[in-house]
């Protein structure tokens, strides 16, 4: 019997030290290794709860060898209980693996641990979801992977496969097995993180104001867990404060303001002007200003309305995508993609343009199964979904698909042949300006700047190809990211700046050129282009008409666990792992903080009680 205890008490001490020793590699990659001490110590409570996970299994399968029950004793059941042992370390090392060599490899691009994210991208569609990788990073990957989960197995091949095996071929006798039943119950409270009301939280790994440590600090394969587990816990999501103050805070955030100004027109709207909204792929308002990258896109800004306080609502396309047509402010901890059921009772800027009459097409380079986009736009109405499978297999050149310039050479092509006299709302979502940024392009040395010089230049080629059509003047271009920008890439996200992003309109529609100071982030688009169409938005709850005087002016946005709110007087971000504020500027600070917080709870009782 001690054998076997000590066995337990082993296996869960080793599994403890693999993860710790995991921190130290993180850190000399990405936060080097002068504070590798804090990030293990403090790490060292969720890695005692894998550690418990993992060790529960082998535990259990002890204790059932320990056991005087007929069947579970003699030498071929001793075999097979050995057996049961080799699959599960074979699987358990894989796992791990897996979930420290992805953590190591998304971290760079996400800035946040392994959660599941990557899940619903391969599921959703495993070749969009691998377009970002090189042939020599998914093979350095693999290899990694292997080698991993053979160093794993190796460390508990002499535990098991020699001492776990004498242990095994030990007759049980009375009463032995209580040792055992203890030492589960002892691997419980790590998992649970002991006894009280709290129970184990990536938050608890979180020691300083250094996001790049306490990332280190948290176990991926916890952070996946927690991740998964969560999901779909809306009702009890963000629980800040009772629901009636934080409802009575959210009405007063958007209550109306008693002004003698009257709403702004800044589109000729008499004829319903067609409407194309170009979604551009990780632009940021910090691009624009970079000499020589954005020509096309500074002109435009000269030429028509510039909105110069615009921010990303998220992180992600899928995020942004939800905000902008939706009018929605995207959680940065789930995608709402990912529940067709919930967006399909969500009102849509498609959806009331379609009642108003208007044609609804949507032109993607990549593949509309990604991320549940496909039934996500059908859900809004869109009749018409364009995507790289309608393009011949010789256009299909990058990872991510068809390049931009071959996207917008088949909106052209289509718009001369259309023949309905219906005005149309045209959405589309480029994606050359993303990882690996390979683009048929070479005009710029560095490869990330150059990819989005090229989209720049189609972006540019499209408008000017719209001018020289008989559309022009009946028109509104509507450009703006689908989320907070790739560039520069080394922003952190607790700088609110890395939010800020350009929305510039255009077209023969837009009376005259104007910059736009209100403040407003993507969830705010639907309702302005309804308010200036003259269409009712009353059903938006979170978006606002940025042109409408009577309406109280913010900015939102939500990092991954987290929130950022923008008033005239306050700029604050709250990290919800923490617990804290991060960011807290401007002569009323903290001011924003109990509003953001009703607002993020507010939504997620209004996406609870979405079927």
């Amino acid at each position: 019997m001690k054998k076997k205890c000590w066995l337990v008490v082993s296996t869960f001490i080793l599994w403890t030290l693999l993860f710790a020793i995991q921190k130290p590699i993180f850190l000399m990659i990405y936060g080097g290794l002068r504070h590798v001490v804090p990030v293990v110590w403090h790490g060292l409570k969720l890695d005692c709860s894998v550690a418990g996970y993992l060790t529960a299994v082998p535990a259990i399968i002890l204790l059932l060898s320990a056991i005087p029950f007929r069947g579970l004793s003699g030498e071929r059941a001793s075999r097979w209980l050995m057996m049961a042992v080799r699959v599960w370390f074979a699987i358990a090392s894989l796992i791990v693996a897996v979930a420290f060599v992805a953590n190591i490899a998304l971290y760079g691009y996400w800035h946040f641990p392994l959660d599941a994210t990557p899940l619903f991208f391969i599921t959703s569609s495993p070749s969009a979801a691998m377009a970002s990788v090189t042939w020599w990073q998914a093979l350095l990957g693999v290899v990694a992977i292997v080698v991993v989960s053979g160093v794993i197995g190796l460390c508990f091949h002499p535990l098991w496969m020699v001492y776990g095996k004498d242990a095994f071929d030990r007759r049980p006798g009375h009463w032995q097995w209580l040792p055992l039943l203890l030492l589960n119950g002892v691997l419980f409270l790590f998992i649970r993180g002991g006894v009280t009301v709290s129970t184990m939280n990536t938050g608890q790994a979180y020691f300083c104001a250094d996001q790049t440590l306490n990332h280190a600090a948290v176990n991926p394969l916890f952070s996946f867990l927690e991740s998964v587990s969560h999901q779909e816990d809306f009702a009890h999501a963000y629980r800040f404060m009772n629901d009636g103050r934080a409802h009575r805070l959210f009405a007063e955030l958007n209550a109306p303001v008693k002004t003698d100004s009257i709403h702004q027109q800044v589109i000729n709207a008499k004829s319903r002007p067609d409407i194309y909204l170009i979604i551009m792929e990780s632009f940021s308002d910090t691009l624009t200003q970079v000499k020589g990258v954005t020509p096309e896109l500074n002109r435009l800004k000269r030429e028509g309305v510039y909105f110069n306080r615009f921010y990303a609502n998220g992180f992600r396309t899928d995020r942004g995508l939800v905000s902008i047509l939706l009018g929605y402010p995207a959680p940065g901890a789930l995608s709402l993609m990912k529940y067709p059921r919930k967006t399909e009772t969500l009102p849509s800027l498609a959806g009331h343009l379609g009642h108003a009459g208007y044609d609804l097409q949507y032109y993607y380079g990549g593949d509309a199964d990604f991320t549940n986009m496909r039934s996500f736009l059908h859900n809004q109405g869109f009749q018409r979904i364009v995507e790289d499978k309608d393009f011949p297999l010789s256009s299909r050149l990058s990872k991510w698909g068809v390049p931009d310039h071959l996207l917008f050479n088949r909106v052209e092509a289509d718009l001369k042949t259309k023949q309905t006299r219906r005005p149309t709302f045209t959405v589309v979502q480029t994606s050359s300006s993303h990882e690996p940024f390979d683009v048929p392009y070479h005009r710029l040395s560095d490869k990330t700047l150059n990819a989005f010089a090229y989209t720049d230049s189609c972006v540019g080629g499209f408008v000017r190809q719209l001018k020289a059509s008989g559309r022009w003047n009946n028109s509104l271009v509507i450009l703006v990211p689908d989320h907070l920008g790739a560039w520069p890439g080394d922003i952190s996200d607790y700088v609110v700046t890395r939010f800020h992003i350009p929305m510039i309109w255009t077209g023969g529609a837009v009376m005259r050129p104007r910059e736009v100071a209100t403040l407003g982030s993507q969830q705010d688009i639907a309702a302005t282009v309804l308010g200036q169409l003259g269409l009712t938005h009353r059903d938006m709850l979170f978006s606002k008409d940025l042109f409408d005087p009577t309406v109280r002016h913010y900015a939102y946005f939500m990092m991954n666990d987290g929130f950022g709110m923008v008033t005239d007087d306050n700029q604050l971000i709250f990290d919800n792992k923490q617990r804290r504020v991060m960011v807290d500027a401007g002569p009323r600070r903290g001011h924003n903080l109990a509003y953001g917080q009703a607002f993020l709870q507010v939504l997620f009782d209004d996406i609870a009680r979405r079927r």
